[in-house]
């Protein structure tokens, strides 16, 4: 599922439309996330409107307009990208956006886990999507004391905890591990048992981890790509997600795989002590 910096990189990609008119849109009228439909009368709205801007909160993209605001989660297979009216369409496309100039914004799904809304600006947070979110990983950043404060009210292991999006909007399960195994944290400790300095070395490791994954453009493990068709580099640069059996790059341990939350885990057993 695209994480945090496979979000932004859409959203910087997709800058180009910025001062685009949106002339035509049409969907498919399919379900996407749980089978709900995305709001057809609503999303005609958009026909008209000027695209002024493009904003990230977490996983989660908004497209502003002059009008009202698109919602955009890609779920774990969609892709929300630019391209040529001419060019074929996408078996699993759910949404395009003529745009005056020529160009399409297309939002693509095959496994349809995504979603598609309206909201209005000035009541987005009143949007079930957005407001449990927490502080958004990058943007606000990652404050090791409220993260602690947070933490010792809870008892799920540090894995669960760093997925929950209402503590930290943005991380999802790639960079969990990565960022766990940065900070040398047993994804299996309870978060009640966090201390200060490791709540310090967890929240730089949060954003060293994102940001380096950031600037290598996300991981492309199977379906993502930026709006302009790119697949981002980071894979290379993981240092324990699907790298069980291989040695950790610090340690030399094996990388271990495990299941936490019904999610895989990777972590090495030397290491991640604490």
């Amino acid at each position: 599922m695209p994480e945090l910096p496979e979000v932004e990189t859409v959203r910087r990609t997709l800058t180009p439309a910025i001062g685009a008119r949106i002339t035509t849109v049409w969907d498919s009228a399919k379900g996407l996330h749980m089978q709900r439909k995305p709001p057809r009368a609503k999303l005609k709205t958009l026909a008209g409107a000027t695209i002024t801007g493009v904003r990230r909160h977490g996983k989660y993209l908004l497209v502003d307009t002059d009008g009202p605001s698109l919602l955009v989660h890609l779920g774990m297979t969609g892709r929300f990208c630019i391209h040529r009216a001419g060019e074929p369409r996408h078996n699993h496309t759910h949404l395009v956006l003529g745009l005056a100039d020529g160009r399409e914004l297309r939002f693509t799904d095959a496994r349809r886990f995504g979603q598609l809304d309206i909201v209005e600006r000035e009541r987005e947070r009143e949007h079930a999507g957005l407001a449990l979110l927490g502080p958004d990983a990058l943007v606000d950043g990652v404050d090791p004391d409220a993260l602690l404060a947070v933490a010792k009210r809870r008892k799920s292991p540090l894995k669960i905890f760093v997925l929950d999006q209402s503590v930290i909007a943005g991380v999802g399960n790639i960079y969990a591990s990565e960022a766990l195994w940065r900070a040398q944290l047993r994804p299996t400790t309870r978060a009640h048992k966090l201390t200060l300095p490791a709540a310090k070395r967890l929240a730089a490791a949060i954003t060293e981890t994102l940001t380096n994954a950031l600037e290598n453009g996300g991981t492309t493990l199977s379906d993502f790509v930026a709006a302009d068709g790119t697949k981002g580099d980071n894979v290379d640069y993981l240092w324990v997600y699907e790298r069980d059996g291989e040695p950790c790059l610090r340690c030399k341990t094996r990388i271990k795989r495990s299941v936490l939350g019904g999610r895989a885990t990777y972590y090495c057993p030397r290491c991640q002590t604490a």
